[in-house]
């Protein structure tokens, strides 16, 4: 636990400068596709939450085992854990803003491949324990995940006194709001299904999904994007850069990890619902859902908030 006392110390720091506002913990596979870069940087430009820690996620998925390419990388060599970091510290860079704490995560799911629910311990899990820990008594550390859910899982597995003081937004999944039929065959999810279970199955967490149904509705066309995206402004570049580099083929990409950080944001223009966890989790249990968002009104806040320097 080498990273839990300089956690401590700085994470008390911020809470005393920024006690109004409301503490946040992204934690983000933003190695994996452009859509967590743009989310991060949408985040970070928020005056009304303090963002406490920037963790990365792995991406670790069966593709990159067989095939030799995964979206722009060699799979020969690659450690998306690394990628993952190596993305995160570069924005934090271009934003002036590497006094935020940005530990790495787990470079693997918790437990093993038929199941099980062994914690993986990590810089990122060791500072979401302490940023929780630091929370005011009767005060919430808001989570955020956008990626595979290791890191949270693993913190929740290795410290159970810190879930009164969780409040965690994960995107992953499928649901239908009709049918309230469940799909876990989704990237997120797949990445780490033993963290998706435990985290269900965890009694007294709060705990609010976007499914990507909800998520899809958020769609960038790219040439609105080469249009308005400013190289001489660095977090503008790094984020043209990623569609170019990895996507120019696309003439529109869903943006998914963006429409959990603005319905996060602007809780006015999305619904949530109530429901029942999948049936092969725990029996009552409740979560919540995103249904429904405004797509627009979310991309237009997403501009406007860009160009606030």
């Amino acid at each position: 636990m080498r990273y839990f006392i300089p956690f401590i110390l700085l994470i008390a720091c911020y809470m005393q400068s920024f006690a109004q506002k409301q503490p946040v913990w992204l934690d983000a596979d933003t190695g994996n596709e452009m859509d967590d870069l743009y989310a991060i940087v949408r985040l970070l430009k928020e005056s009304s939450v303090q963002v406490l820690g920037l963790s990365s996620a792995h991406f670790n998925n069966a593709d990159i085992l067989v095939f030799e390419k995964w979206n722009a990388y060699d799979t020969k060599g690659l450690q998306t854990i690394v990628e993952s970091q190596r993305v995160n510290e570069q924005i934090l860079k271009a934003l002036g803003r590497a006094d935020i704490p940005h530990p790495q995560g787990a470079d693997r799911q918790i437990g093993r491949a038929w199941g099980e629910r062994d914690p993986r311990p990590s810089p990122a899990s060791e500072g979401i324990i302490a940023a929780a820990r630091a929370m005011p008594a009767g005060q919430q550390l808001h989570v955020i995940t956008i990626g595979a859910m290791t890191n949270i899982a693993s913190a929740l597995m290795a410290a159970p006194d810190i879930l009164p003081r969780i409040k965690l937004f994960s995107l992953g999944a499928q649901y239908n709001p009709k049918t309230k039929a469940w799909n876990k065959n989704e990237f997120n999810i797949r990445n780490d299904l033993n963290a998706f279970d435990f985290l269900l199955d965890l009694e007294g967490l709060d705990f609010t999904i976007m499914p990507i149904d909800a998520a899809y509705p958020l769609q960038f066309k790219r040439d609105e994007v080469y249009a308005r995206m400013d190289e001489k402004v660095a977090v503008e570049k790094i984020l043209l850069s990623r569609w170019r580099e990895q996507n120019p083929q696309d003439s529109s990409r869903v943006i998914w990890d963006l429409a959990l950080i603005e319905a996060y944001l602007n809780p006015t223009l999305a619904q949530i619902k109530t429901v029942a966890a999948p049936p092969e989790n725990k029996r009552n249990r409740k979560i919540k859902v995103y249904t429904r968002i405004n797509e627009k009104m979310l991309s237009d806040d997403f501009w406007n908030a860009l160009k606030q320097h």
